[in-house]
């Protein structure tokens, strides 16, 4: 537990309550840090990673015949927005010059390229996008308890096409799942706040 000013290691890895939040992977902590992110960008990478990580958690236990690489989706979630380290003004603005600038980096850096992609596509999905990237994509809207209905129905047909039940029994449990995760969101949105964009 460290003390004093914020870092990005303190933001990233240190224990949170209100709320309470999963750490980020430390090879991630250790990339935003090289980088030099603001503590905003690591702070909104942090909720969003914890919420990425209950939809892989809940995808588990609801339907585990849907094969789905966690560790895939953990990362993606942790990294999905790094480019905004080159980009800040897109951290309290509009923009996606981020999005091919953080798979950049990340390839830079010895990021495969099946992981790196999440930074370039967390933005867009088609009925072809990988379950994983659709998994990335809702983390980063449902964080704030933005719902997307079209993105919902490509997960929503995911889980049918694994489990062979009606879309309508997997909408229900998908969006009470995804109505549960979304109380909390203005506990996200408030601790994200609290770290600066810059500086």
């Amino acid at each position: 537990m460290t003390t004093g000013r914020p870092s990005v290691l303190s933001t990233a890895l240190d224990e949170t309550h209100d709320p309470p939040l999963r750490p980020l992977p430390a090879a991630v902590a250790e990339l935003l840090r090289d980088v030099a992110a603001p503590l905003r960008l690591v702070a909104h990478l942090r909720a969003v990673h914890d919420v990425a990580a209950q939809l892989v958690d809940w995808v588990g236990a609801h339907r585990p015949e849907l094969a789905v690489d966690a560790g895939a989706v953990l990362f993606g979630a942790a990294t999905h927005d790094v480019g905004k380290a080159l980009h800040p003004g897109e951290l309290s603005g509009p923009g996606s010059r981020h999005e091919e600038a953080g798979r950049d980096l990340l390839l830079a850096r010895g990021v495969p390229p099946d992981l790196a992609r999440f930074a370039a596509g967390h933005a867009s999905w088609t009925p072809e996008t990988a379950v994983e990237d659709l998994l990335v994509s809702l983390a980063d809207k449902v964080w704030k308890n933005k719902r997307v209905p079209g993105l919902e129905d490509l997960v929503v047909a995911g889980l049918c096409r694994a489990g062979g039940r009606p879309a309508w029994e997997e909408f229900l449990a998908l969006d009470e799942f995804l109505t549960h995760v979304g109380e909390a969101a203005h506990r996200r949105l408030a601790w994200q706040a609290a770290h600066p964009v810059h500086g």
